[in-house]
């Protein structure tokens, strides 16, 4: 099975005695009460989703990340993964110690080695990550949103975040992997999606599962924007597709936990190195990957790749090109391997697909399936 990121899955939850002696140490530390976001980062290290990073990055790293797109010691990582405080906050946290993460009611999740504090340049990580450093871009808003300085440091988890939903999906990394090697696959395809899955996503992995063993359908369960179509709905929508449409034993669902940042190219990357810690050696990546609005070139996300190594990211991208129903093929199909001009050609698009949605009607069969369109009108009338 190909090898976490870095080389090693990341666990950093604490069990049995280690973890009772913390807890009861962490009582008597500095409680730092971090928002839902923030936890769910910390879960996510702790469960080595971001295998190799074991805490919060320290201003070397950030740096790095930010300018060179790799970690300090050259590992291939394109976006920060960082706790933002307030100057008001370090009143009582110092380099050296040792402070408690908390939610708002005090509850204690993990505690964490204060290795650094320092401030940044919030308008350089977003030229550089985002491409842009206006505000109306929302990967750029939640950066002018968090606070002036970081703490860098590892984090040991203490207790597990009570999600509410999709506990049966929420599978760790080690979890995916075991289900991998179980069901005996050699060359698994993840697949990241915010959005529901229309025709274009299923051709792309079908066409994927021709050359893999198994296709790990990854939706996007984290925060994303208020104007995209509910994760319950979505989810449901991905079941449907398991259960009716795809080959039994060949796609297994779980759920990626992060929130989307819409970096784009850098996130391109970012959700593959994700996947990879899952067990995956494959990663779909299609037009306009994690973008949002023009900030992206159509293809900035396939061509971002080039500036690794292979053997550096381990990983293999595969590069879709612009998918659409074309009348006269009676079929999915590429530029690649229609010859008709597009006005026999039915555009495909997440944003079409929720744009009639929004407006109670059922996109064409040839954009979305039926049974799937049903779920996704049912969920936007019961959330307007």
């Amino acid at each position: 099975m190909i090898a976490a990121h870095g080389g090693k899955l990341i666990n950093k939850i604490l069990e049995g005695k280690e973890r009772e002696e913390l807890l009861a140490k962490a009582t008597n530390m500095f409680h730092l009460k971090v928002n839902q976001y923030d936890l769910i980062e910390t879960e996510n290290i702790a469960i080595g989703l971001y295998s190799p990073i074991e805490g919060f990055m320290n201003k070397e790293d950030y740096n790095s990340v930010v300018q060179n797109m790799r970690l300090s010691n050259g590992t291939v990582w394109t976006i920060p993964i960082v706790l933002g405080v307030n100057q008001s906050e370090l009143e009582n946290i110092e380099i050296g110690e040792q402070i408690a993460l908390t939610d708002n009611k005090e509850n204690i999740y993990a505690v964490m080695d204060i290795e650094d504090i320092y401030e940044y340049d919030k308008r350089k990580e977003a030229k550089n990550v985002y491409k842009t450093d206006s505000s109306k871009h929302p990967g750029v808003k939640n950066v002018y949103k968090r606070g002036q300085f970081h703490l860098g440091g590892k984090i040991y988890l203490l207790n597990r975040i009570n999600h509410q939903k999709f506990n049966q999906y929420r599978l760790d990394p080690i979890e995916v992997r075991k289900q991998i090697k179980e069901q005996g696959w050699q060359r698994v395809v993840g697949f990241q999606t915010r959005n529901p899955i229309h025709r274009a996503h299923e051709y792309l992995q079908k066409c994927s599962l021709e050359i893999t063993d198994g296709l790990l359908l990854s939706p996007l369960v984290g925060e994303t924007k208020s104007s995209d179509i509910p994760v319950d709905y979505r989810i449901e929508s991905y079941q449907v597709m398991i259960d009716k449409i795809y080959p039994k034993n060949k796609v297994f669902l779980a759920v990626f936990p992060a929130a989307m940042r819409y970096a784009g190219p850098r996130e391109a990357i970012f959700h593959s190195l994700c996947r990879k810690n899952y067990g995956c050696t494959h990663f779909i990546v299609g037009r306009d990957h994690a973008g949002v609005g023009d900030y992206y070139g159509t293809y900035d996300a396939q061509k971002i790749f080039d500036n690794f190594k292979q053997e550096e990211i381990k990983i293999v991208p595969l590069r879709f090109e612009y998918s659409f129903y074309c009348k006269k093929c009676k079929s999915m199909a590429t530029t690649k391997t229609c010859p008709h001009d597009s006005d026999h050609h039915i555009g495909l698009s997440g944003t079409k697909v929720r744009k009639l949605l929004k407006e109670g009607k059922r996109p064409p069969k040839e954009m979305t399936r039926p049974e799937v369109a049903d779920v996704l009108i049912k969920g936007m009338k019961e959330t307007k």
